[in-house]
């Protein structure tokens, strides 16, 4: 039998938010693995310091309305940790004030976590004959929960970017442009590592060629069947996503009896803003050497100007 992915329309407001999380979480009838739920480690999609209603980064209100629904479920004394890693071109101690973070830390009662100071393990993986080895937070692999919270959008180097990139974030190491020339394996390669349970994406506002508000929340237990129905509604055939190629191929994920229930996909595809690899391809490969040729001269993709935020 198949994943079941949930598609829910939602409003913008705080309170028509937490109920279409509410829905999504109940659509998909999730429970966790575990008995007792006292540790939950939610990640967000923080790649840069754009805010959410560009497209690029999880609305924290979504976030919110998660920490809702844990409490609800699991009690009011469950530990939640709000996580995020350094990226190639983002500080987390930067990105948590920025966008809203800290404000909903306090207002919550959660921890904000960066993953890249936690006691970190190296582990290693296969994936189509090409060893990774990749530096893994243990607050992942000990948690009781494992909430994967991405945006629904696009990239130029892999065409879509959701719930199976957004744990590709999940690598310790500040530096990963250093995975981008094999970068649908390492994608699959640290999903083989790191399983979320549960994976609730942030389709609010999407991005395509442009962002637009798609009002759209998605859930499922499976990021692979979350990807494969993604691709849909960004107007790709899955079959053709890189990444998703690779993960059929090392048995990460099957696409055979995947189903969507709640909303049809059919009117979010129609909005979605698809956009041209051609040209952007091309662009990709060029700000990616540029990129490369900065990190070897300076061992950091970080703007100085924003060291000093």
């Amino acid at each position: 039998m198949g994943t079941t992915v949930a598609l829910v329309r939602s409003g913008f407001s705080e309170s028509e938010i937490n109920r279409s999380v509410s829905n999504a979480w109940n659509l998909i009838s999730f429970s966790p693995k575990r008995n007792q739920v006292e540790s939950v480690v939610i990640k967000a999609n923080l790649c840069y310091y754009w805010k959410s209603d560009t497209g690029y980064t999880t609305d924290p209100r979504i976030i919110a309305g998660i920490i809702d629904c844990v409490r609800e479920r699991y009690g009011a004394d469950t530990q939640i940790q709000v996580v995020e890693a350094d990226a190639s071109a983002m500080r987390t101690k930067y990105a948590f004030p920025m966008l809203g973070y800290e404000n909903l830390a306090k207002q919550k009662k959660v921890k904000l976590f960066n993953l890249s100071n936690d006691f970190l393990k190296k582990e290693s993986v296969l994936v189509n004959g090409h060893e990774f080895t990749f530096e893994v937070s243990q607050s992942l692999l000990d948690c009781d929960l494992f909430i994967n919270v991405p945006k629904l959008k696009l990239m130029r180097a892999t065409r879509i970017t959701c719930a199976l990139k957004n744990i590709f974030g999940c690598i310790a190491s500040p530096n990963k442009f250093v995975y981008h020339s094999s970068l649908d394996r390492a994608i699959v390669g640290i999903n083989k590592i790191l399983h979320p349970d549960l994976t609730i994406v942030d389709g609010l506002v999407a991005l395509g060629r442009f962002p637009v508000k798609l009002g759209l929340i998605m859930a499922s237990i499976d990021p692979f069947s979350i990807d494969w129905i993604a691709s849909q509604i960004m107007g790709y055939r899955p079959s053709k996503v890189g990444f998703l190629k690779v993960a059929i191929k090392e048995k990460l994920g099957n696409p055979k009896g995947i189903t969507t229930c709640g909303e049809d996909l059919a009117p979010f595809r129609k909005k979605f803003p698809r956009e041209s690899f051609l040209f952007q391809k091309w662009l990709w490969d060029v700000q990616f050497g540029l990129l490369k040729l900065y990190g070897k001269i300076v061992k950091d993709v970080i703007p100085p100007s924003l060291e000093g935020i």
